[in-house]
């Protein structure tokens, strides 16, 4: 039997197979209300027999969106326009997650395809930005964001909180933290980015703290049998890349302490000029070692999306979960297409019923 195939249990969740859709920000909401847009979205990548489906990036505050297109979950609008995505995913039988982030650093940005940069600051649609420290990310993103107070890193943890409530309520079965990829809670943990002189800087242990405090107070209020996931950049490539991986899996340590299940291993992202080496699964021996040092479920993202390579990272316990994400957008029956391309017997049992049947038929 394909080990990439294999039902997955975390909690009391039971996945049908190791294949997720990671978080793929469509920029497609107004004011953070979710549209029919990602209910077709959704419903369409669901139907293609992946075991989870995690809905993009959605921000805890206003000022935690990528963009003014992104998803929100900071009002009871927002939560009830996310009822009929999170069932279109249950009834295509997957799993649905949600991935709530705040942008930091990195927010007021334009869409990718309208430049991908920040917003003018004269343009009515911007809006400030918050960081552990005043200090630009550059490139396209070149603005000086305010440095966050005592009272603004409380009302954020309390974002989560509040956010990850109408997730619960809403009907989502697993939740991720974006503690990743240069944002907020990664700018707080990189000294790159964060220079503060108080609690929340400095010391490995300061620079970490918002990211625990903020897991704790989530696990609080998110029900302790459904899966309270972390996507976390643990590496930056910027040559201090082993005390960098050291300190980042000293800290998944302490998140699954405090009540993490699963980790999904990530770059850091925090500064713009850094040599990635983009490859295929090429973070599968980071994510190996983050799984083995830490005693913790893994996932992974980017350069995985070769069913030979999936069903590999997964047999050689590289990874408990494969992500999967543009290859999905390119097919979304892709686990159809991985079944037949590692050679399992009557493939279409991948998918639900009616399409099987008729693939089967003639």
């Amino acid at each position: 039997m394909s080990a990439l195939f294999q039902p997955f249990t975390l909690k009391d969740v039971t996945l049908r197979n190791r294949i997720a859709v990671p978080p793929m920000c469509q920029y497609m909401a107004v004011d953070g209300v979710p549209n029919e847009w990602h209910l077709s979205h959704y419903a369409s990548i669901a139907r293609g027999g992946a075991g989870l489906v995690i809905v993009e990036a959605t921000g805890v505050a206003p000022e935690g969106r990528i963009t003014p297109g992104c998803t929100g979950l900071w009002n009871d609008q927002q939560a009830q326009a996310f009822v009929p995505v999170v069932q279109a995913i249950k009834a295509a039988g997957a799993v649905p997650g949600i991935q709530i982030g705040h942008a930091g650093r990195k927010a007021s940005a334009n869409k990718p395809w309208e430049g991908d940069d920040h917003i003018a600051a004269d343009d009515a649609r911007a809006w400030e930005t918050i960081a552990p420290s005043a200090i630009a990310f550059g490139g396209g993103l070149p603005r000086t964001p305010r440095a966050m107070t005592l009272e603004d890193i409380a009302r954020v943890r309390q974002n989560f909180v509040d956010a990850a409530v109408r997730a619960r309520d809403t009907g989502f079965e697993w939740l991720e933290l974006h503690f990743a990829h240069g944002y907020l809670a990664q700018s707080f943990f990189s000294p790159h980015s964060n220079q503060r002189d108080d609690i929340y800087g400095g010391s490995v242990e300061n620079r970490g703290r918002f990211l625990l405090e903020t897991l704790r107070a989530v696990r609080e209020v998110w029900p302790e049998n459904l899966p309270l996931t972390v996507r976390f950049g643990v590496i930056e490539y910027d040559g201090r890349d082993e005390q960098t991986l050291a300190e980042s899996i000293g800290l998944v340590r302490q998140f699954k302490a405090a009540g993490m299940d699963m980790i999904s291993v990530s770059v850091n992202f925090v500064i713009p000029d850094t040599h990635i080496p983009w490859g295929p699964a090429f973070l599968g021996p980071i994510a190996e070692r983050v799984r083995r040092e830490a005693d913790v479920p893994v996932s992974s993202a980017w350069g995985f999306g070769t069913p030979e390579i999936a069903e590999r990272v997964v047999k050689d316990q590289q990874l408990d979960l494969v992500m999967v994400g543009r290859a999905h957008l390119a097919n979304p029956h892709w686990p159809y297409f991985a079944a037949k391309e590692i050679g399992i017997d009557r493939a279409s049992w991948t998918l639900p019923a009616p399409y099987a049947h008729w693939l089967e038929r003639y």
